[in-house]
């Protein structure tokens, strides 16, 4: 039986920073990831404010700035057939006045090369956790599975599930779950782009449907939203029509409109917004979407992942050192993080039903300046108001910072 100090399961944002900042403590600390790189092209690519200055506190901020990426500083929003301003971020508070697009692998790799740098940490890549193991009523470790069959268990004095809104390990722990339903699944795809393209992050609205368009240098990231539990029925249509509506409401993509030639290039994320009642029992924790899964609205699922395993880190590192980690210690965490996952959450909801359901179901054409819903026609009229989304969206509620062990110089 293989031992670890601490097992986490899962190499996406929250895991790998997990053990990055434990490793930096002197703590023995395996990430495991099923995978055999980091390369999943529909993930979310937006680096917040909060984890910029995250990675400049762990002398990465210099390596971090030499990686492709887009600077977005403005929220904007096609009304009335024009891009609009809704909210700036360029008064935020702090160095970052911006939110950083860039490629989540790179993120992760970047991250990744720092922990390997730590005597402390292992990264197993190709391992996939398939339960909890137990001893004497607590957990104890997982049992995996390897690419090329291989099982195996590895014991742990705590185990951290950082794998995901569809979580073995918080389904093995028997975790309850509060859910809140969603008006929208989200469609992934790619198209091509050219050197005449606009940049960046592009907003593409029409009168029942809003996409979003990520630049990735030689082809767009596009997810679009549609109507919850509407995929299996539209992919009885022709797939052409998605890019049809978007290039009605962009002209400039006119001469892609048959890029898209079979639904098997369409990928569905299944939405989902629900938060565990307990985020541990004794032995384990879960934090990211495996503690409370976040709906794609504003982009915030990342980094408050980010900010959950910096909260972790800070509070747990000391206990595994002495080898003395209770359910009283995992219990602070989940008190640490539980106001800003609620807020944001609740903030999710309210744009589920002020918003996106209006515009899916057709009650409000995002087209037209005169019938938008009614947060943003407040957002265009009261400037005193347009100052909250920015902040809540690039800073959020209760930032973390790295603790003092893990901190570095660039």
């Amino acid at each position: 039986m293989e031992r670890t100090t601490c097992l986490v399961v899962g190499g996406g944002p929250a895991g790998i920073v997990l053990g990055l900042l434990l490793a930096r403590a002197g703590v023995e600390v395996t990430v495991l990831e099923k995978h055999g790189d980091f390369l999943r092209d529909f993930r979310g690519d937006t680096v917040h404010p909060t984890t910029l200055d995250l990675l400049d506190e762990l002398g990465l901020g210099e390596e971090f700035a030499k990686l492709p990426a887009r600077r977005l500083d403005s929220i904007l929003l096609p009304v009335g057939g024009s891009l609009q301003t809704l909210a700036s971020l360029k008064n935020l508070p702090g160095k970052h006045k911006y939110i950083a697009m860039v490629p989540q692998w790179d993120l992760l790799d970047l991250l990744a090369r720092a922990a390997d740098r730590e005597p402390t940490f292992r990264l197993r890549m190709n391992t996939e956790a398939t339960g909890l193991i137990f001893a004497e009523g607590r957990v104890a470790g997982v049992k995996y599975r390897t690419a090329d069959g291989g099982t195996g268990a590895i014991e742990a004095a705590l185990t951290v599930a950082c794998d995901g809104r569809g979580s073995v390990l918080r389904a093995s722990a028997g975790l309850r779950s509060r859910r809140w339903a969603t008006p929208m699944d989200v469609w992934w795809f790619r198209l091509p782009r050219t050197g005449i393209d606009p940049a960046g992050s592009i907003p593409i609205v029409t009168a029942r449907r809003a996409a979003i368009m990520l630049d990735r240098g030689d082809y767009w990231q596009c997810a679009t939203l549609i109507a919850k539990g509407s995929d299996a029925a539209a992919r009885r249509g022709p797939v052409g029509a998605i890019t049809r509506e978007m290039a009605a409401a962009a002209p400039w993509l006119t001469d892609r409109v048959d890029t898209l030639r079979d639904w098997d290039e369409v990928k569905l994320l299944d939405v989902q917004l629900d938060r565990l009642e307990r985020w541990y029992t004794d032995g384990l924790l879960c934090l990211g979407d495996a503690a409370h899964a976040m709906s794609p609205a504003g982009g915030v699922g990342i980094n408050l992942a980010v900010q959950d395993a910096v909260a972790a880190a800070r509070i747990l590192a000391a206990p595994l050192l002495s080898g003395r980690v209770g359910v009283a210690e995992l219990a602070r965490v989940q008190r640490r993080r539980w106001f800003p996952t609620v807020v944001t959450q609740n903030i999710q909801r309210l744009l589920h039903v002020a918003v996106i359901r209006p515009a899916l179901s057709g009650q409000v054409d995002l087209t037209r300046a005169d019938n938008a819903p009614w947060p943003i026609r407040v957002l265009r009229r009261i400037p005193v108001v347009r100052s909250v989304p920015p902040f809540l969206i690039a800073r959020g509620v209760l930032p973390e910072h790295a603790p003092d062990f893990a901190r570095r110089t660039n």
